[in-house]
């Protein structure tokens, strides 16, 4: 269980109502932001703090991983410079029935900051480039102190709130991004039915790409598992992100069992071009040790191709869930 601290002075009526947090990927000129990389560290049963208009205005609970997402339509015409895609975290928010303005503590608070990516000026003011910030624990005891009761029992009894890893919850934008490029796949007129039954079949790793993947791969790379029949075509750069080509590229993808596929896709594991295998911190080791990757002493998979090395790369980028500063 980790604490959290995000700035909504923005966008806090939206991310409440619809129970979740949104921050772009990278800064307006391409440069990586901690704070919008913190979205990959969040797990289900991290407290996230809410801060909006000089007080603490929500508490909430994490209900998913991060996971990338289209910015939300409700948001309009914030944030204009703001990437089309990007980083999305799932929340249970409850309203403190004390609103607690921090700077009026802050001689409380100001000892326990993070000495970087702190969350306040030291005067107790907000900084507008913060978005999601990390709390030391003494941080965040000391705050929910100053909330209440409501408060210290959800930061002391989070983790028994915590989800079961092998029944993570659902990325919600995630499913429904997804659905909403299958219609449009669907109903391109442009596309012969040959063509859309394609795409639509790759989605679910099957069909034409399946095949051209075998062409490539095979065998799941972990499990070395190399019955068809028990294997699914898995893309490496997702097919949400990808294009109509990328989308049946057998180089864009892997052949995985369905466990192993879960993992890759939702950004618990990954590779370096090499063939190292990469596991978040978010995962529970003995949970995917339980589903075939076996990675005490590190392990090596093979070295991929330059094509597939490109795929990987944004795979490392955009899926897998640690700051790529932590890779």
């Amino acid at each position: 269980m980790r604490f959290w601290w995000v700035n909504q002075n923005q966008t806090f009526e939206q991310e409440y109502r619809g129970g979740y947090l949104w921050s772009p990927k990278r800064n307006k000129n391409g440069a990586r932001n901690q704070f919008y990389e913190n979205m990959r560290e969040v797990a289900p049963g991290d407290v996230i703090f809410s801060f909006r208009d000089r007080v603490i205005a929500a508490i909430g609970v994490a209900t998913s991983y991060g996971y990338e997402c289209p910015k939300p339509t409700e948001f309009g015409t914030i944030g204009p410079n703001w990437e089309a895609v990007g980083w999305r975290v799932d929340v249970a928010y409850s309203v403190p029935s004390r609103r607690v303005v921090p700077k009026e503590h802050i001689a409380v608070l100001r000892p326990l900051m993070p000495e970087r990516y702190a969350p306040l000026q030291a005067s107790g003011d907000g900084i507008q480039s913060v978005y999601l910030a990390e709390l030391p624990i003494a941080f965040a005891q000391a705050l929910a102190g100053l909330i209440g009761a409501e408060a210290q029992q959800l930061v002391t009894g989070a983790s028994a709130q915590t989800p079961s890893w092998t029944s993570p919850p659902a990325a919600r934008g995630l499913d429904e991004w997804e659905d909403q490029i299958q219609k449009s796949v669907a109903e391109n007129a442009m596309l012969t039915e040959t063509t859309r039954k394609a795409l639509i079949s790759a989605r679910r790793g099957q069909g034409v790409f399946k095949q051209n993947v075998m062409h490539v791969e095979h065998a799941c790379r972990i499990t070395q598992v190399d019955n068809p029949a028990h294997l699914v075509g898995s893309h490496i750069k997702p097919w949400r992100d990808a294009t109509n080509d990328e989308r049946l590229d057998g180089a864009n993808g892997l052949l995985l069992t369905p466990s192993i596929d879960h993992l890759f896709d939702r950004g618990f594991i990954s590779f370096r071009d090499n063939g190292e295998l990469l596991v978040s911190p978010r995962a529970d080791l003995l949970s995917i040790d339980r589903m075939g990757v076996h990675c005490s002493g590190g392990l090596n998979v093979g070295s991929f191709s330059g094509e597939q090395a490109k795929y990987l790369e944004f795979h490392r980028d955009a899926v897998f869930l640690q700051a790529s500063s932590r890779q």
